[in-house]
């Protein structure tokens, strides 16, 4: 049984499974992150219900989506959401493993909200769909991200992951030779507080030196939402970096 949720201050409505993974602020911004433009072409690369392209197509207009899933029920849901917010005309969404998906244009941008837990490392969900969302089941690993997004990437595409913090070090063990002009986005969730998240942002077969942002804080001392991530959560502006 599917839910309805709204994000973007109710501006996109989304249809969840009620028991499978829950949308969360992590595709917003991984969304807010994406640098594409008017004309150009988004691969949602693991969409789920596609929380994090139908809000890029929401804040950019003329985009072309096609949005990539595993999971049969997360695409049909993908399908409906679509639909719930009139963007069919613009977004498409397939069922298949990334690693055998092909697309011989190739893209100008890939979003990536990957599982961030190691098949076998922690208890597993009773929910199937949730299970396999959050990296339980399958073989996928985080180097398959990386390595399947140079794949389907343009020259000088760009990829936009956002992941926990902690797999930093696997993620750019991945991109290395395949991806440069990296930049990492820590996502603090109050100041002085140990960022969980980072958004990860690099550009295919660049040479550049990595940038450390100064990153995003997403709650004051009060609990009450910075000014900044207001602009990206209910005005559904594009992530403003230093």
């Amino acid at each position: 049984m599917a839910q309805e949720i709204t994000v973007l201050d109710k501006q996109v409505r989304l249809k969840q499974a009620k028991n499978g993974f829950r949308t969360s602020m992590d595709s917003v911004m991984l969304a807010a992150a994406c640098p594409i433009k008017s004309g150009q072409t988004l691969l949602d690369m693991g969409c789920g219900v596609a929380s994090a392209g139908l809000c890029v197509l929401f804040r950019v207009k003329d985009v072309s989506l096609i949005g990539v899933d595993i999971q049969e029920d997360h695409v049909a849901l993908a399908i409906e959401n679509a639909a719930l917010n009139s963007m069919s005309d613009n977004a498409e969404f397939i069922c298949s493993d990334v690693r055998f998906f092909k697309h011989e244009k190739g893209f100008h941008h890939i979003v990536c909200n990957p599982p961030y837990l190691e098949t076998g490392a922690h208890l597993r969900s009773p929910h199937d769909a949730k299970a396999t969302a959050m990296g339980h089941e399958g073989d996928l690993k985080t180097k398959d991200w990386v390595v399947n997004a140079a794949r389907l990437l343009k020259p000088e595409g760009t990829l936009t992951m956002v992941h926990e913090a902690g797999k930093v070090d696997r993620i750019l063990q991945a991109m290395e030779g395949r991806f440069g002009a990296i930049e990492i986005i820590p996502l603090w969730p109050k100041p002085e507080k140990v960022a969980k998240r980072v958004i990860i942002r690099a550009v295919k077969g660049r040479k550049s030196p990595l940038i450390l942002h100064s990153g995003l804080i997403l709650h004051d001392q009060g609990g009450q939402y910075t000014v900044e991530a207001e602009e990206i959560l209910r005005e559904a502006k594009g992530l403003r970096l230093c």
